[in-house]
């Protein structure tokens, strides 16, 4: 593929610009509840880093919003229902501002992150991933243009490693796809997202490839995911938008104390067995580390690569609204 062909020249100019998460903070006093009830219809995929969505409802009815929650299989099709007016805030990738805004919906506001992770290539047993250069002649399981392919591409920038030294195998669908080729030997690795990360782990056909973790790439950074809304809905349900972000934020803070509780809403939410639950918990770190710049860089990285039609990362700060998350945390 053309995209695949330019990573590592397209990618060198933005993997050196430095990236830090920002600092976890405590939530602020809780909000006052609405006068008059308002609906937010909020679209979400069932992933582990999502895992307080579920547990939002009743306390935003307390707050005089009622919930509505709509389920997407994918990221993309979570940000399409935004783009039609469908939702008023959608869980999407960390580039889909940049995806909506280079596709022309200029509508769009990006509010806060979701959640970060180390990530790790996933080994099938019995193959040697030690280090960077054990890739040379693999079959790596991707899926090209998503957040943890873009992730995975700029650490190889990062560590000299050319894409064609092993062979990249695209795999079409859901992560179980990923983990069914790896079981059945068509593929020596996985760059995937969880819970098809810790599934192989479990079931004893893979494992974590500790010394080619990805997820920690200057130019992308570790952000799993995260919210984004519509001119329209800040404009209309503003006091609605705050009371949700509050809420959010809170249930973030509960499950990050609680190993044991975070598990169970993972499960929950996602339908996974409940050690397999946990153990893809352990990972996870609830709270945003997403910026500004980080979609910046990314915007740019994404037009080098042909992935998105232009270079939109001079509009992402006019698209990006981290009010929400300041009031809630008592900024």
């Amino acid at each position: 593929m053309r995209i695949l062909r330019q990573v590592a020249r397209l990618l060198f100019a933005v993997t050196a610009i430095g990236w830090l998460p920002l600092p976890a903070h405590a939530i602020g006093p809780e909000p006052a509840p609405l006068a008059q009830p308002v609906e937010l219809t909020v679209g979400y995929v069932k992933v582990g880093h999502l895992a307080p969505i579920i547990l939002v409802a009743d306390e935003l009815k307390k707050l005089g919003v009622n919930l509505k929650l709509v389920e997407f299989v994918r990221y993309a099709d979570a940000r399409t229902a935004l783009l039609a007016g469908s939702l008023d805030v959608a869980s999407v990738g960390p580039a889909d501002l940049a995806i909506s805004l280079a596709q022309g919906s200029t509508n769009v506001v990006g509010l806060m992150g979701v959640g970060s992770s180390p990530k790790y290539v996933i080994g099938r047993n019995g193959v040697k991933f030690e280090s960077w250069s054990d890739l040379k002649g693999k079959k790596i399981a991707i899926a090209p243009g998503s957040a943890v392919w873009f992730q995975f591409a700029a650490t190889l920038v990062e560590n000299g490693v050319p894409y064609n030294s092993f062979e990249a195998v695209n795999i079409q669908g859901g992560g179980a796809n990923f983990d069914q080729a790896l079981k059945k030997g068509e593929v020596d690795g996985l760059v995937t997202w969880e819970p098809f990360e810790s599934i192989p782990v479990m079931d004893g056909y893979g494992f974590f490839a500790k010394g080619l973790e990805y997820g920690s790439s200057k130019a992308v950074g570790a952000e799993l995911g995260m919210f984004m809304t519509t001119k329209q809905a800040i404009d209309g349900k503003r006091a609605a938008l705050e009371r949700f972000v509050w809420v959010y934020l809170a249930k973030e803070e509960e499950l990050g104390k609680s190993p044991a509780a975070f598990a169970g809403a993972y499960a929950q939410l996602t339908g996974m067995a409940p050690e397999v639950a946990a153990q893809a918990a352990k990972i996870i770190k609830l709270g945003e580390v997403i910026s500004p710049d980080q979609i910046k860089r990314q915007a740019k990285g994404f037009a080098d690569l042909g992935v998105i039609q232009k270079d939109v990362s001079e509009e992402i700060d006019a698209h990006w609204d981290g009010s929400f998350v300041d009031k809630a945390l008592g900024k």
